[in-house]
């Protein structure tokens, strides 16, 4: 058995195959699936699929891409999605560096960029507030959380630190080092691979899933996206779990069931999710 702890059921790319595509999943060995929200009407029709479908969890949260579009009090509205029975989890939250209004220019920030500079500034803010506020909801619920990180390591670290004692996070589309990976372990939290690790440029991911604690990571798809060898360029879905798990295995020379059991028992503590 294996579960895909990461998709994005509620896109428009599964809106006309859905049952076709959970019937794929179930025959692929794929038991359970966990759909994440990236904003507040996403969190909501991640819960309504969850409750068509009993092998379908829901995680509610405003991703940081979407953190300046958010309500100003987006917190009260998400705190009532959480406490729906299907939630398993607060996310997708963290910090996004990779597309500020900086990077929309064709030249190195200047002098004379300074309004492109506040804004960056003001962007970073935003992300970090709307995650505070959700980290803080999760505790608040008794959940953990889904972390989304891109381009902003160091900062991720410096807003989590001071949960560590109070939640656990997984680090999603985790593709860094095994340095990287013992960071987050110190404090509890977990990591969570993709297709990404059967690219054969990946060796950072390729590492840490070898050498990594057999109790520290899950598997996923962040389906639609990064679908994996040999379905690459193609629309990824949950079925592709397998793939991700099969690879893991080659990288860690286990059985294919050894690490299924492991990701499996793993996503079933962090989302509290029973058999």
């Amino acid at each position: 058995m294996l579960i895909d702890t990461h998709s994005h059921l509620d896109f428009p790319d599964f809106a006309s195959d859905l049952d076709a595509v959970l019937s794929r999943a179930e025959n692929a060995g794929v038991t359970r699936i966990i759909t994440i929200g990236t904003s507040l009407e996403g969190s909501r029709r991640a819960i309504r699929i969850a409750e068509k479908h009993p092998q379908v969890f829901a995680v509610v949260g405003v991703h940081p891409n979407s953190a300046s579009e958010a309500p100003e009090d987006f917190i009260t509205p998400l705190r009532e999605l959480a406490r729906h029975p299907k939630v398993a989890a607060i996310g997708e939250t963290g910090l996004d560096y990779h597309r500020l209004p900086s990077t929309r220019l064709d030249r190195a920030i200047t002098a004379a960029d300074a309004q492109a500079a506040r804004e960056d500034a003001a962007e970073k803010a935003r992300q970090a507030s709307v995650c505070l506020q959700q980290l803080d909801l999760a505790v608040e619920l008794g959940l953990n959380v889904v972390v989304h990180e891109r381009d902003a390591w160091d900062d991720t670290l410096a807003l989590l630190k001071p949960y560590a004692s109070r939640l656990r996070a997984v680090f999603h589309c985790f593709g860094k080092s095994p340095e990287h990976a013992r960071q987050l372990l110190d404090d509890r939290h977990l990591v969570s691979f993709t297709g990404l690790v059967t690219f054969k440029n990946a060796r950072d991911a390729h590492a840490a899933a070898a050498q990594i604690p057999g109790d520290s990571y899950m598997v996923e798809t962040d389906c639609p996206f990064l679908a994996p060898v040999p379905f690459r360029g193609k629309r990824c879905e949950p079925a592709h779990t397998r793939q991700v798990a099969e690879r893991i295995a080659l990288l860690r020379s286990e059985p294919l069931e050894s690490v299924a059991a492991s990701a499996t028992a793993n996503a079933e503590a962090f989302f509290r999710l029973s058999r």
